[in-house]
């Protein structure tokens, strides 16, 4: 009830209500921009731009599904808008590029280097990989969104997934402590 109360405030421009609406929801959807953008600095701007949005938007909440999936949805778009004018996407017809299998170990990477990783990937992976493997659209859902072909979309999604591996790997190597044994 207290969302829903939020809500029609913030429905009203009320600043205190969007201020509450802020502190509520900025850190989950900042760790989303995070996802997207590729450093700090744009991720806060994804987020500053995607709350305005949300701010202009909220009386076209209907309720129907979830608030924060709403928010969601208006944080990825503002995300996407971000790198639409770029050219960011090479246009492939269907090629097939193997999936590389990244190894599962003992050793686990922190969320942080994880999030580092993806930023570190060239946009075009980053964008597609976020969307099918975090986000869990389809090839042809981010084909639309990003107004590329299937195809496009499954081989950057194929070459980031080499591009991580690689970047984990490596990641890996440089954090190796080396071992001495006494003589």
């Amino acid at each position: 009830m207290r969302l829903k109360k939020l809500i029609s405030q913030c429905r009203k421009q009320d600043r205190e209500a969007q201020e509450k609406l802020y502190r509520e929801y900025a850190d989950k959807l900042f760790v989303l921009c995070l996802k997207y953008a590729g450093n700090y600095e744009e991720a806060k701007d994804i987020l500053q731009d995607g709350f305005i949005k949300i701010f202009q938007n909220i009386a076209q909440f209907r309720g129907k599904g979830t608030f924060e999936g709403w928010m969601t949805r208006i944080m990825i778009n503002t995300a996407l808008k971000k790198y639409q004018n770029r050219s960011v996407f090479l246009s492939i017809e269907e090629e097939w590029v193997e999936e590389p299998e990244i190894e599962d170990d003992a050793e686990l990477l922190s969320l942080n280097v994880l999030i580092d990783l993806v930023q570190e990937l060239p946009e075009r992976y980053r964008l597609v990989f976020n969307l099918y493997s975090l986000d869990g659209y389809s090839h042809k859902e981010i084909a639309e969104m990003l107004n590329i072909t299937e195809g496009t979309s499954k081989s950057n999604l194929a070459r980031a997934r080499m591009k991580l591996k690689e970047k984990i790997e490596d990641h890996r190597t440089k954090n190796l402590k080396p071992v001495y044994v006494e003589k």
